[in-house]
């Protein structure tokens, strides 16, 4: 197979090939036998590289699976001869091959590189023409799979004399220890020529758990994981994969110990620059739950920013929140921004705040006075918890459950899951408590009483002590009102004070309960305590249990 160039005049016919120009190419081949030139690696086949040497024709060099060439690769090669077709062939062999012992002895003693031709494979190794039959152990031959070996069958190499026995003709030769003084050198000098925040173009050579290996030409460099993308918890193969062609950075060269730092993310913009004014305060987002902590759960917004929602911003109504009971891996959930650090590159997230404050609601359902109905949650020796539904509880103090005996334990009254009702005593948003009681909704002396009476009703009650400018008045048993008191009142209550027969008054004034009526002499008398009198109903405060009263 031979390959001509583009710009190649078109074949001469039979008749245009004189003597002259069939003596003149014979003469041109045999002068560039053995020449040096520099090449260029134009097509690659499963056995063949084919080079442009800079002549009419290419070359054909044989495959060397230890070399990694490629269409582009620049190399240097040695003109062998032409064969029928016109075609170059080529060796990367520098050095020639020995022609007698005397010159295997100088280059076992120099340990100087030679030349030589791979025969056939035998067993533990390679047979090698150096001149004379070599044997090249597989350990030695720079390949380790034996279909590998085989491909080396006819191939023209470079190999040192390791052992030289002229008595047994027995000459051992090494191939590996070149090829790893040739690597070491490609490598020197490729390290030579990078810098530090140079962009570099390599191909992906393996992966790892950790990262990639990237050659850069001769030599690999390590794309970290943490520097392939801005995205957290990626996988090298999520990123790049084996064979990739890579544009990287180089972000650091360790000088002693030739270690290549790269990055990929590093070419790409940094999503956190623009996170202030792409995530205000207050607005809300949606976003993946990534992974729950014990402490809260992370959030992906997008590829690369990833906000935190805390224990404590994940429900307004419970307490001792246990983040993995609230949100579980690849939910989406939508959320409020709460705060914003681009610095460190955080994001604080709430929950709860999207959700909105059921206690909004609570106050308003349950305003002091209102009644309200749910199942026991709960019991302690200070209390009872009541659901009221939206995750809100009401508690009901243990002096709150009855009004007819003193309980040692609200299990003496309420069990769990037992439906109660309950007066709301107290609706405090801010420290999120509702106050409950049962004995609140058991009717008393007085809530009988304001329950027959109205403001504008005329009533008998007897003044039982004075306080103030007000006096306390007893309408009946248990029940009590207040009415003003005007000075000279006060002074005949006083004088009179100590006079009352408080057996007639008791008398007297279930007689005016009764008939409700005062009679005319009590008109005339003057105000004291003990005394029963006419008084007019101004106001009933229900909520209060309060009666203000207006003495007649």
């Amino acid at each position: 197979m031979s390959h001509s160039k583009i710009s190649d005049p078109p074949e001469m016919s039979a008749n245009d090939n004189s003597f002259g120009d069939i003596l003149s190419q014979f003469e041109q081949t045999h002068k560039s036998r053995g020449e040096t030139v520099d090449g260029t690696v134009m097509t690659v086949t499963a056995d063949t590289v084919f080079v442009d040497i800079g002549r009419k024709m290419d070359g054909a060099l044989p495959r060397d699976p230890a070399m990694d060439l490629k269409p582009g690769t620049k190399l240097r090669v040695s003109i062998r001869g032409r064969d029928e077709d016109g075609t170059y062939q080529l060796s990367t062999t520098k050095v020639e091959q020995p022609r007698d012992w005397s010159a295997l002895e100088a280059a076992f003693a120099a340990k100087t590189i030679i030349g030589g031709t791979v025969l056939e494979v035998v067993k533990g190794g390679l047979r090698v023409d150096v001149g004379v039959k070599a044997f090249m152990p597989a350990s030695q031959s720079g390949v380790r799979e034996q279909a590998e070996m085989e491909k080396l069958i006819g191939q023209q190499i470079e190999c040192r004399i390791t052992k030289l026995d002229t008595a047994s003709e027995d000459v051992v030769v090494d191939r590996r220890s070149i090829l790893e003084e040739r690597e070491r050198a490609t490598k020197q000098e490729v390290f030579g020529t990078l810098q530090e925040g140079a962009i570099v173009r390599g191909t992906v050579r393996a992966l790892m758990d950790f990262g990639a290996f990237v050659d850069l030409g001769g030599i690999d460099g390590l794309l970290h994981v943490s520097d392939m993308a801005y995205t957290r918890n990626v996988k090298p193969s999520d990123v790049v994969a084996v064979g990739d062609t890579v544009d990287v950075k180089i972000l650091k060269i360790g000088k002693e110990t030739k270690k290549i730092s790269l990055g990929l993310k590093q070419l790409m913009p940094d999503p956190w620059s623009v996170v202030p004014g792409k995530y205000p305060l207050g607005s809300r987002v949606k976003g993946k739950v990534a992974r729950v902590a014990d402490f809260g759960a992370f959030v992906d917004l997008e590829p690369g920013i990833e906000g935190l929602i805390h224990v404590s911003e994940m429900s307004w109504t419970k307490k001792n929140v246990r983040a993995q009971d609230v949100v579980k891996e690849g939910d989406h959930v939508e959320v409020v921004i709460l705060g914003v650090n681009p610095a460190d590159k955080r994001i604080a997230l709430g929950l709860k705040q999207a959700l909105g404050d059921p206690w909004e609601e609570a106050v308003k359902k349950y305003s002091v006075g209102a009644v309200a109905e749910g199942k026991v949650a709960s019991i302690t020796k200070f209390g009872a918890f009541v659901d009221l539904g939206d995750n809100i509880e009401g508690m009901i103090h243990i002096g709150d459950i009855s009004r007819d005996k003193r309980l040692n334990h609200p299990n003496e009254v309420l069990k769990v899951g037992q439906t109660v009702k309950a007066q709301v005593l107290e609706a405090d948003r801010e420290r999120r408590r509702i106050r409950l009681g049962i004995k609140q909704l058991i009717p008393t002396s007085i809530d009988e009483y304001i329950a027959e009476h109205k403001a504008g009703d005329a009533v008998s009650g007897r003044l039982v002590e004075v306080s103030g400018q007000k006096a306390k008045v007893e309408l009946g048993e248990g029940v009590f009102g207040w009415t003003k008191l005007v000075s000279e009142q006060k002074a005949n209550i006083a004088a009179s004070a100590g006079k009352a027969d408080l057996g007639s008054l008791t008398a007297m004034l279930s007689q005016r309960w009764k008939s409700g009526s005062s009679g005319d002499a009590a008109v005339a008398e003057a105000p004291r305590a003990g005394q029963v009198r006419s008084f007019k109903i101004l106001s009933v405060d229900v909520a209060a249990k309060r009666i203000e009263l207006e003495l007649q």
